[in-house]
């Protein structure tokens, strides 16, 4: 197998609570970006780039996005246990489909708007240039961000992750090489309040 042969997978993390946009009942990821729902702007993104599988991971207000996501071919994941944190999204996710099947996976995050399918091409060829046998990251000026791209060996500490813990956990504890892929602000730019979307561009609008 050659580098180019090695084939990623991708996971969009879009269950959770969404608790810090405050008491109105405001969703992130249904405010709306160029007229397009968050979840699919980025779930589209996802599909456009070079990975050989992608699901989504859907839990809080599961219908609402289900129905942003209507006409998007990507697979979903219901996890019933989002309130539990995003290690259960990340575990739904890993066990979804074709997923641990790839040499590597590329966990996104849906909240994050300014990622470009250009930024996700360039994490995955960062992990084939690099043999498959390292973390890649989207950097912005060096300093580490989202999304990331875990090699093969990692799915089992993937697969232990408990409560709020994320990739980020299993990264600091890897034992592996540590790649940054320049990528700009893009990597550091979610939106996690109604000022955030507003700021980054975005609509709220249920």
């Amino acid at each position: 197998m050659t580098a180019n042969d090695l084939s990623v997978s991708g996971i969009l993390l879009a269950a959770g609570a969404a608790r810090r946009m405050g008491p109105d009942g405001y969703h992130k990821l249904l405010a709306e970006f160029d007229g397009v729902p968050l979840v699919k702007r980025i779930a589209l993104r996802l599909l456009a780039a070079d990975l050989s599988s992608a699901v989504v991971v859907i839990g809080h207000r599961s219908g609402a996005i289900r129905a942003a996501l209507q006409g998007v071919p990507i697979d979903r994941v219901l996890n019933e246990t989002f309130e539990l944190g995003m290690a259960s999204s990340l575990v739904c996710g890993l066990k979804a489909g074709a997923i641990m099947s790839a040499d590597g996976v590329l966990i996104a995050l849906a909240d994050m708007p300014a990622i470009e399918t250009e930024h996700l091409d360039m994490l995955i060829e960062g992990f084939r240039q690099h043999g498959g046998q390292a973390v890649i990251r989207a950097t912005s000026d060096g300093r580490r961000g989202n999304p990331a791209i875990l090699p093969r060996s990692l799915y089992g500490q993937l697969l232990t992750l408990e409560g709020d813990e994320g990739a980020r956990a299993v990264i600091q504890r890897a034992g592996v090489p540590v790649v940054g892929i320049e990528i700009g602000e893009a990597a550091h730019l979610d939106v996690d309040t109604q000022q955030a979307v507003v700021e980054a561009g975005g609509r709220l609008t249920i």
